[in-house]
């Protein structure tokens, strides 16, 4: 992997957050690249549960400051970042007020998900691409990790597709076992569908469940690994039979290898 240039997008990542297979695989992976001599940069959402002094995130004002419309609304972005210690890794953190400053990631206190958390989804995208843009860092490949991140595959086939920046960018997804129940805001396609992304291209969102919106990402995606020894039969069954490469579950053990060759050989 040396000297590719690999952009994570993460719902969660450690040691920011708490451990859990996203938020694990979401460091050991970046970090292999990083050992293996690639370049590398993470992006997450900077929930208010994460502690700014004990991390020491700073906003970069050059990076932040321009408004990102969603659902109709301007929505100010804010870029903060942190590095993980001892690892000479850069975190990138998409912030805004509306969306990120409550104290949790997706539920509030009893469990129920935040109403909004389809708005902070496509913040988090169009946050993720712009940053990346201003930065003028040519990613060879984008992986993305987490329901909260899926939206980008699908902005990225749309609404940046004549970016040529991303002209050689590939996508990665990889699937994890279900994270939550229920469905996102039943109005989500439409918000998506005020950016000019097509209906059909979005169609399994009319009801936006857990496993829709990862379809959706897939759909999007130029090959998929299964993250999780713990994927529902019909995701497994989706992802066999999308024609999209796809690496099969590899123990945490296994993975090192595993990944590197499949970004060498199936993804660039």
């Amino acid at each position: 992997m040396k000297d590719k240039r690999i952009l994570y997008v993460s719902s969660e990542v450690v040691p920011y957050l708490a451990e859990n297979e996203v938020s694990l695989m979401s460091y050991d992976v970046p970090k292999m690249v990083n050992d293996q001599g690639g370049q590398i940069r993470i992006f997450m959402p900077r929930y208010g549960n994460i502690n700014e002094r004990r991390h020491q995130l700073h906003e970069v004002i050059r990076l932040s400051g321009m408004n990102l419309v969603v659902n109709d609304l301007d929505m100010p972005l804010i870029i903060k970042v942190a590095s993980i210690p001892k690892e000479r890794i850069q975190v990138y953190f998409i912030d805004n007020d509306e969306y990120f400053k409550r104290k949790a990631t997706f539920a509030d206190e009893e469990g129920v998900m935040y109403p909004d958390n389809d708005e902070r989804a496509i913040f988090f995208a169009k946050g993720v691409v712009e940053t990346v843009k201003k930065l003028n860092w040519v990613p060879d490949i984008i992986h993305v990790h987490g329901w909260m991140a899926a939206m980008l595959p699908i902005y990225m086939k749309h609404y940046y597709k004549n970016e040529a920046l991303f002209s050689d960018t590939k996508i990665v997804t990889s699937v994890y076992s279900q994270s939550f129940e229920g469905t996102l805001d039943p109005e989500m396609m439409n918000k998506i569908v005020l950016d000019g992304i097509p209906v059909e291209a979005i169609a399994d969102l009319k009801t936006p469940d857990y496993e829709s919106i990862i379809k959706t990402s897939i759909q999007h995606s130029d090959s998929v690994i299964i993250a999780t020894d713990s994927l529902s039969p019909s995701l497994t069954k989706f992802i066999e039979s999308s024609g999209k490469p796809f690496l099969p579950f590899v123990a945490k053990d296994a993975f090192a290898e595993a990944y590197s060759n499949f970004y060498n050989n199936e993804v660039l």
